[in-house]
């Protein structure tokens, strides 16, 4: 096994390529150097005729390496959000190599050559959810909590949300999207974003064998993994018949519709909109209408577009992402002080602005996606 204190494990088996994150303290958060490293490891066995899948997974605080209770605490949190913020304030220019490196390997893991299988266990958010969507097999369990919450800091559903939110059924991506709603394992496959739910006791087990085992090929390997699982039968899920607000042509229209229908549900659910930056309520909207006919690779470019302008665009002392950074996980006083403070009061045109790329097309950072 690789040294402990390795933030990815990136291990071989007899056909496999397994990647643990190992960053338990920060819930598996992604940092510069993990994206790095996934890459590296990812491009390696996509050339290595020996590697037949790869699967990724998460660690926990509990444990000793290599034994059960060490692994599958949570998946991945997303990225660091206070190097977000530091990275902001002092103007450091990782903060652009960052979300370049991770969109570029969210593309990599769509469109990688061989089947990639996914853990979910615990919490599946943000940047976790752009290494799990796209591939072949995503496993949750029980203590899956999976969600794409953006919004409560003034940024957007970004890692390719926008293009796998998108595809989902009905207007479900909108909800997710806007809200940034938690959801669990039996949501998740209703809503497209998981294939199969196993107890997360039978994790380690199955990842144990998968590392042993020989395949002669890759569709050997993801049909012998996929007959492994024990699967458990789970309740359909419905969503909330409110949900079908998030089909209005704006936020202001949605919270409208949400105020009308007056029951419990609706009624929290405005509220917590409009605890939300209007601004980029109505951008995160605009992106996934807009993502619904997109290419991944133009959904991906159009996202770092976004990104650019979200820490660019406006001073420091007027940038929503600054200061939903600054209310949530700095301060922590969860008071957000939002510029527009009013849905009604969000300038259409500023929206639109988010969506101008600042680069030519021959000099963007995403061109050879």
């Amino acid at each position: 096994m690789s040294q402990v204190d390795l933030a990815v494990l990136a291990e071989r088996g007899a056909n496999a390529g397994l990647i643990s994150l190992n960053r338990p303290q920060a819930l598996n958060a992604l940092s510069l150097g993990m994206i790095g490293e996934l890459t590296r490891a990812l491009l390696a066995w996509r050339d290595d005729p020996s590697v037949h899948i790869v699967a990724l997974r998460g660690s926990n605080k509990a444990g000793a390496p290599g034994t059960d209770a060490r692994w599958f605490g949570h998946f991945c949190a997303g990225g660091d959000i206070r190097y977000f913020h530091d990275a902001a304030q002092a103007g450091d220019a990782s903060l652009e190599a960052f979300f370049t490196e991770e969109y570029a390997l969210n593309h990599l893991i769509q469109t990688y050559g061989k089947p990639i299988v996914a853990f979910m266990d615990g919490v599946v958010m943000g940047g976790g959810m752009g290494l799990c969507q796209g591939i072949a097999l995503r496993i949750v369990t029980e203590h899956t909590k999976m969600a794409m919450p953006e919004t409560k800091i003034g940024l957007f559903p970004d890692v390719g949300g926008g293009y796998f939110l998108s595809r989902c059924p009905g207007v479900l991506g909108e909800y997710l999207a806007l809200t940034g709603q938690v959801i669990n394992a039996q949501q998740a496959i209703a809503c497209g974003l998981a294939d199969v739910q196993i107890r997360a006791g039978a994790q380690f087990g199955l990842w144990q064998a998968l590392s042993r085992a020989e395949f002669s090929d890759s569709a050997q390997a993801l049909t012998w993994l996929s007959s492994q699982l024990p699967k458990l039968l789970t309740e359909p899920w419905q969503p909330e018949a409110g949900v079908a607000a998030f089909g209005q042509p704006d936020v202001q229209q949605i919270l409208q519709a949400l105020d009308a229908a007056g029951d419990s549900w609706s009624v929290q659910t405005a509220q917590s909109l409009r605890e939300r930056s209007p601004l980029m309520l109505q951008v995160s909207l605009e992106q996934i209408r807009r993502a619904r006919h997109m290419s991944l690779a133009d959904e991906l470019r159009m996202e770092r577009d976004m990104v650019w302008h979200c820490f660019h665009r406006r001073s420091l002392q007027d940038n929503e992402t600054v200061e939903g950074i600054r209310a949530l996980a700095i301060d922590k006083d969860h008071r957000p002080r939002w510029k527009p403070a009013r849905i009604d009061e969000v300038d259409r045109q500023e929206v639109l602005a988010f969506f101008s790329s600042p680069w030519s097309a021959q000099d963007h950072p995403l061109r050879g996606l």
